[in-house]
Parts: C-alpha cells; structure tokens; sequence
C-alpha cells in the first residue's frame, strides 16, 4: 500500500484540552506545536508554519506577508482561536486563496458578561473601596466616601451593536438604564428594536452618554476612534468602558482626560501593547481599571472557542464547509 501523506498542521500554542483532543485524533493531520502558554517569536513562528498545510494561532499573532511566505504555497487553512481578525493579513491571505476560520457567537455571553462586571466595578469604585480595606483607610461610614455612578436612569451608549454590543445591552437593561444609544457604520433597526436604542452620531453619543462601552470591531474607521475630541464631548461624570480593542482608543488623550477630570473613570479589558507595561501612566491613576484582556476567560468559553477553531482548521483542510468562515 502506499504510505498516507498527512497534512502538516502548526498550532502557534497550548490550547484548551478540548481542541486538542479533536486535533490529536485527526488521522490525517501530523500536528506540531508550540509547546508553550507564551506568545510564539516570529522567528519560531516563520519556522513552525514552513511547509505547513494549516496554521491555528491566536489574536497575539500576527500573520503577515512573511510568515505567509515563510509558509510556502502548501498553506490552505488559517484557523483563529479569537472572533477579532486584525492580526491576519486579510488582504494578501485572500489573494492566496487560503480560507481563514475563526470563533464568533461562542464568546458572546461570556465577554458581555466581562463588559457589564468591568463597567460597575469602574463606576462604583471596587479597586479603590478594596484598596482602603486593606490599608487601613476606612475608618467609619461616611456620606460622601467613594461614592460612584448608578445605572438607574442613565444613559448608555454602545460603539457598536454587533452580537456582544447587543448582549451588553440585554444585560444592563434590567438595571433600570433609562436609554440606549447606539453608533457604528449603518443602522440596526432590527437589533435596536429590543433596547429601543437610537441611532446617533458618534460626537452625539459622546456628548449624551453617562456610560460608554466600545463594543466594535477594529477598522481604519474605528481606529483612535476614541481620542480628544471624544472625550472632550463626553460629561465629567460619564464613565468609559472598552473591551474591544486597544487601538480604538488613543491611550494617550485617555489619560489626560482621566487625569484632568474630564472624565469621571475609565475601564479596560484591552490595550496598546497588550501587555501593557507596569510603568505606563494609566496604572497610576485610581479612576482607570485595567484588566488583561479576560473578556472571553470561562472554562467553557475557552473549550468551546478551542473546539471550533480546530474544527475549522480539519474542515478546511479537508475542503469541507467549516464550522465558522471568514468569508474574504
């Protein structure tokens, strides 16, 4: 008999056990990874994806015109364990012809979930309340101590009413919000009909929100989105939450809106760069919280997010109808 040619597969780090159970029992697959919980270099990355058929990374790697190259023309599959795609060369991965698969929908619950915890503990002030329990400032109860925003009969406005900007709203709502806003690139009269939210310019939603959530994808369009003039629009006593991505926002006129009191507190679920270095002005501040890009972090989530990235990677390779397709 002649020897089965197995497709060479290159997983760029540990995964959830569930995926890699999948993987491990694919027979036609000879999968190679990067044995770590740590970022793969570039160099260990252009040298793993040589000669590879399929290639199964995260939004921490960025998969750009030299590591296609560094790939070869063997390459077929470009499997995401992440619902963003700013990190794959879309452009270039298309005029390849390779299909790319990657995880929507099943990080849904568990990052609007992350959005609304960081959201109230930014605006009622937990870091700050934790930190005076351990350091012996409280003393006794005072009225005016650490006293936050509420979301009853407020004003919420979302950049971005995609799948998580709209289970965002589904969860704040029962808070007894008074409003909803909404922007992004067109409308969702459908969407919005649940929340009645309305549809607003982005200056609008600046000006007229007492909590803002950026929930939209990273595009040149949405870019430093999120920058002076915006926050220059907003009250002194809204609060800004992101747990999108960090360049959306200009970290930068951030902190000079924080730290002047242009704005009442910011929280972040993600930065520029992630991680973001122990020094960087943000951290000195008590009105910004910032946490390490946890919005999809459940068990489950994870698994499930493992489970369909590799079932992308073995349909694609297979020339099958993936599970999840980036259609380019």
């Amino acid at each position: 008999m002649r020897p089965v040619l197995l497709m060479k597969v290159f997983v760029t780090r540990r995964i959830p056990p569930e995926g890699r159970a999948a993987l491990a029992q694919a027979a036609d697959c000879e999968v190679e990874q990067w044995d770590s919980d740590e970022p793969i270099p570039v160099k260990e990355l252009a040298r793993g994806v040589a000669g590879a058929h399929g290639l199964l990374c995260l939004l921490s790697d960025r998969v750009d015109k030299r590591i296609l190259d560094a790939a070869g023309a063997n390459l077929k599959v470009i499997s995401t364990l992440s619902v963003g795609v700013d990190h794959l060369a879309l452009d270039e991965i298309k005029k390849r012809g390779i299909r790319v698969g990657y995880t929507p929908d099943v990080l849904t619950d568990a990052t609007a979930e992350l959005a609304v915890s960081l959201l109230l503990t930014t605006c009622r002030r937990l870091p700050e309340a934790i930190e005076e329990v351990k350091n012996g400032g409280w003393t006794s109860w005072k009225p005016l101590w650490l006293c936050g925003y509420g979301l009853t009969q407020s004003t919420v406005g979302i950049v971005g009413l995609g799948r998580i900007g709209q289970a965002i709203a589904r969860r704040l709502k029962p808070f007894g919000v008074q409003r909803f806003l909404y922007t992004g690139r067109q409308p969702r009269p459908e969407e919005a009909a649940e929340f009645q939210a309305e549809f607003v310019s982005t200056p609008e939603l600046a000006a007229q929100s007492d909590f803002i959530v950026v929930a939209c994808s990273l595009t040149p369009a949405t870019k430093g989105l999120c920058n002076k003039d915006f926050f220059q629009k907003m009250k002194e006593t809204a609060v800004f939450v992101n747990i999108s991505r960090g360049d959306v926002v200009n970290q930068d006129d951030l902190y000079q809106a924080l730290a002047s009191g242009q704005i009442a507190a910011a929280g972040l679920d993600v930065t520029t760069p992630e991680p973001l270095p122990t020094n960087h002005p943000l951290l000195t501040l008590k009105n910004c919280v910032i946490l390490p890009h946890i919005g999809s972090a459940t068990h489950r989530t994870r698994n499930t997010m493992s489970m369909l990235a590799a079932n992308n990677l073995l349909a694609g390779l297979r020339g099958e109808p993936m599970p999840s397709e980036l259609m380019l």
